[in-house]
């Protein structure tokens, strides 16, 4: 017997069986951390979704909204309307997320610009190496690909 064909025994002796006929007759399944991971992605989806329906609001330095907005602004904006509360900057938005590597970003997570140790700018990342941002003074919020590798991620808790 090869281990391709072990592994349905492997997982009928380990439980899966008995998770799966449990799905299927209307039962639950509770996995540690599940639920606070599932509120994240769903909080960080709606402001993705927030921050998309912004394009085209004019810059504004220091603004926060709903019409003009500055980057940590539209940052601020989109997860507070999506339930998450952030701080005003985007140092201080960097400093109260998670970090996440390049190879573990999702679409919802926020991009910080960095030169050496100083975050200068940030975004919401779209997926596809693209992010929302308000960018600069005379710009828009739009759609851009990120431009630079001086970039770490978050994830808002």
């Amino acid at each position: 017997m090869t281990a391709l064909n072990r592994v349905p025994s492997l997982m009928a002796r380990a439980g899966t069986a008995s998770a799966l006929t449990l799905a299927a007759v209307g039962g639950s399944i509770v996995v540690p951390g599940a639920a606070s991971e599932a509120a994240a992605a769903t909080s960080a989806t709606k402001a993705l979704h927030i921050a998309a329906s912004k394009k085209g609001s004019p810059y504004k330095w220091g603004a926060t909204g709903p019409y003009r907005f500055d980057c940590s602004g539209l940052t601020l904006y989109s997860f507070k309307k999506a339930g998450k509360k952030l701080p005003r900057t985007a140092a201080q938005q960097y400093n109260k997320t998670r970090h996440v590597s390049a190879k573990s970003r999702k679409a919802g997570d926020l991009v910080f610009f960095h030169s050496g140790s100083y975050v200068y700018h940030v975004g919401i990342y779209a997926g596809k190496g693209k992010i929302w941002h308000a960018p600069k003074t005379g710009d828009v919020v739009r759609l851009q690909k990120i431009w630079t590798r001086s970039v770490w991620y978050g994830r808002v808790r």
